[in-house]
């Protein structure tokens, strides 16, 4: 996947996890946990969402990796 498809694949995630949030308006730095309200349950969620359109797995251990919108996405182009 390219980085389009998987920042595609990224807010699809969240709006599965965070429907009322305003995605189009997120910023790429900002701290996805904090600025969607998420809690641990519902980042568990966004990271299965992920796998599932990805095919790529996130260890517990990189869970710190996937804070930002940015971070997400070069996460998972560096594992595409």
């Amino acid at each position: 996947m390219n980085r389009e498809a998987l920042r595609a694949a990224v807010l699809a995630a969240l709006g599965d996890v965070a429907p009322e949030a305003e995605l189009d308006r997120l910023e790429p730095a900002a701290e996805l946990r904090e600025v969607l309200d998420l809690d641990s349950i519902d980042f568990l969620r966004f990271v299965q969402h992920l796998a599932a359109a990805t095919g790529i797995e996130v260890p517990e251990s990189d869970y710190a990796q996937l804070a930002t919108l940015e971070g997400v996405v070069a996460y998972l182009a560096a594992r595409s």
